[in-house]
């Protein structure tokens, strides 16, 4: 429920932002149609009072709309839907204030240029921004209303350019269903691109874990360990590694099969997670039968008690496989280390290895713990 609320989030916050680039665009447009409009017939000189506050109006939703989207990101988080709010009033008003340009210019008698010129402008920015703000239906819907409408009601109400009315209220009609499949395919196409995000994160999480296990491969300690022992070697820490091995696992695979080991390997690896429960500790299937747990400023007496009490778990630990009764300790080898600029990782982990097989020289089922 959390997951698909957080991406219908994301997914909303990629509209927005989507809304403002596309309403952006839009701006200069506007300026340039109408420029067309006042001033390349004179309309201008013939209804001057009109056209300045057409022009003052259009400036100045048209500067809220690039102020909007310069201080987008000095939103605060709890204002976002504020924010979309007036992205959506700036909008309708530059339609609306457009719209009642339309109608004042076509009830104008003798003014055949300049109806040419509005009437052609104005199918364009209804047609760019119906399919500019298709992601958001209602938004386009409206937008098609306002900038169309006020021209087509005032036409048909005084009985003027009545074949205009039926042209434009086809056009309109059009464009709704333009904004249908528009806001259809944007939406798909949204949501394809989501779960294929979803999807290629999934495959890079699954890519760097241990199909048997569910533990980290080594894949992922490479990257971790790099990060973690400059992170040490900068903030002056220490970081702990213990190297875990099976005692006699191939007696196990030879005796009860490979399927009693695999499942012997996932028995570990839960009392691995068992008793390594920190967030910041990193468990890891080596390989085979070995397992490496890689813990960052950890308490050195601590981890010393964790890796006993995981060899004791494992030493009273039963395996019931096909009627078969499995048991096999462990051997842990466990280096502590505070890393130097001029220190070596490969003699971290080579040390790792020398106390495992040191504990394993010793006798099996024990701990061989060293600081460097």
């Amino acid at each position: 429920m959390t997951e698909t609320k957080n991406r219908r989030q994301d997914l909303d916050s990629r509209v927005i932002t989507d809304l403002k680039k596309q309403s952006l665009r839009g701006v200069p447009y506007y300026f340039a149609a109408m420029a067309g409009i006042l001033f390349l017939d004179g309309y201008y000189y013939r209804d001057p009072y009109f056209s300045r506050m057409f022009a003052l109006g259009l400036c100045l939703v048209c500067l809220f709309r690039v102020l909007l989207w310069q201080f987008k990101d000095r939103v605060p988080k709890n204002l976002k839907r504020l924010d979309f709010y007036y992205l959506i009033v700036c909008v309708l008003s530059n339609s609306l204030i457009w719209g009642l340009a339309f109608a004042r210019v076509m009830g104008r008698p003798d003014e055949a240029v300049t109806h040419m010129l509005m009437l052609a402008t104005t199918v364009a920015l209804c047609a760019g921004g119906v399919v500019s703000y298709a992601p958001f239906l209602g938004l386009a819907i409206g937008f098609n209303f306002l900038i169309i409408w006020p021209g087509v009601l005032f036409m048909a109400a005084n009985g003027i350019h009545l074949p205009l009315v039926g042209l434009c209220g086809i056009f309109s009609i059009f464009m709704i269903q333009l904004s249908l499949k528009g806001n259809r395919d944007y939406w798909e196409a949204l949501n394809n691109a989501s779960l294929l995000k979803k999807k290629t994160k999934e495959l890079e999480r699954l890519s760097y874990l241990d199909g048997l296990t569910g533990l980290h491969n080594r894949r992922f300690f490479d990257t971790a360990f790099n990060i973690q022992w400059r992170l040490a070697v900068r903030s002056k820490g220490h970081i702990t590694l213990l190297l875990c091995d099976i005692d006699k696992f191939k007696h196990i695979n030879d005796t009860f099969g490979h399927l009693a080991g695999d499942e012997f390997l996932k028995l570990i690896a839960d009392k691995i997670k068992k008793v390594f429960q920190r967030d910041t500790d990193i468990l890891v299937r080596y390989g085979g039968e070995e397992f490496l747990i890689l813990i960052p400023n950890g308490c050195n007496s601590y981890i010393s008690d964790l890796a006993e009490k995981l060899r004791i778990e494992m030493e009273n630990t039963v395996l019931n496989f096909e009627y078969n009764k499995i048991r096999a300790t462990v051997s842990i080898g466990l280096v502590t280390m505070a890393p130097g600029p001029a220190d070596e990782k490969g003699t971290f982990l080579s040390k790792a290895d020398q106390l495992l097989y040191q504990a394993k020289n010793n006798g099996r089922n024990q701990v061989a713990g060293a600081t460097l």
